[in-house]
C-alpha cells in the first residue's frame, strides 16, 4: 500500500512536473530557482518545465468584476469586492458610491504582477486604488451635478484606475457607478 503511494506520488511529481496546463483565459508565469521570476508569459496549451527547479504560477487573465455594493462580506482580503464607499462633493454633502470596477491581469506584464505584488493584488492595489480614486473624483464635483455627470466620472475614474494599475500589471476595463446616493 505504502509502495504504491509513493511510486503513484513520485509518478505524478515526476511526469507531471514536467508540463504546465494553460487553460484558456489564463497565462502562466515560471519562478526559477537560479534566475527568478522569467519574463516569458505561457498562454494557453501545454508547455514543459523542469521539475523541482521552477514552479509555475497560473494567472486568471479574464476580466474580473470587482463590485462594490451593500452587504458585502470582506471576511476574506482578496474577495473581489468592497463595502460601499462614503465620500464627500466639492460643496461638502456627503454620497455613498456602490458599482462595479471591471479589470484584468495585463498578460504582459503578468511576470512584474507576481514578482514585486505576488498573488494578493486585490488587497494591495485594487482595492486601496479603487477607494481612494473614487473619493478623490467624487470631491471635483457638485453635489446637484452628480447624477448627470456619471458618465463623466465614470470614464475619469477608468483613467485614473489605469494609471494606478498599468505599473503594477493590472488594466482597468471599465468603472460602472450602479447607485449614488446623496445625503
Amino acid at each position: 500500500m505504502f509502495d504504491n503511494l509513493v511510486v503513484s506520488f513520485l509518478a505524478d511529481e515526476v511526469v507531471g512536473g514536467f508540463f504546465i496546463s494553460v487553460p484558456p483565459g489564463h497565462v502562466a508565469c515560471i519562478y526559477d530557482r537560479g534566475r527568478g521570476v522569467l519574463k516569458h508569459v505561457y498562454g494557453p496549451g501545454l508547455h514543459l518545465k523542469i521539475p523541482f527547479w521552477q514552479i509555475a504560477k497560473l494567472f486568471n487573465a479574464q476580466v474580473l468584476e470587482y463590485t462594490i455594493h451593500k452587504g458585502f462580506d470582506l471576511g476574506s482580503k482578496e474577495a473581489l469586492g468592497d463595502e460601499p464607499i462614503k465620500t464627500t462633493t466639492r460643496d461638502g454633502h456627503d454620497v455613498t458610491i456602490e458599482g462595479s470596477i471591471l479589470f484584468r491581469v495585463d498578460k504582459h506584464n503578468a511576470p512584474e504582477l507576481w514578482e514585486n505584488i505576488g498573488e494578493h493584488f486585490v488587497s494591495k492595489v485594487v482595492r486601496p486604488f479603487s477607494r481612494s480614486k473614487i473619493s478623490a473624483v467624487m470631491t471635483t464635483v457638485n453635489a446637484a451635478d452628480v447624477k448627470n455627470a456619471r458618465g463623466d466620472l465614470e470614464a475619469k475614474l477608468k483613467e485614473d484606475l489605469n494609471r494606478e494599475f498599468q505599473n503594477r500589471g493590472l488594466l482597468c476595463e471599465g468603472v460602472l457607478l450602479s447607485e449614488i446616493t446623496v445625503g
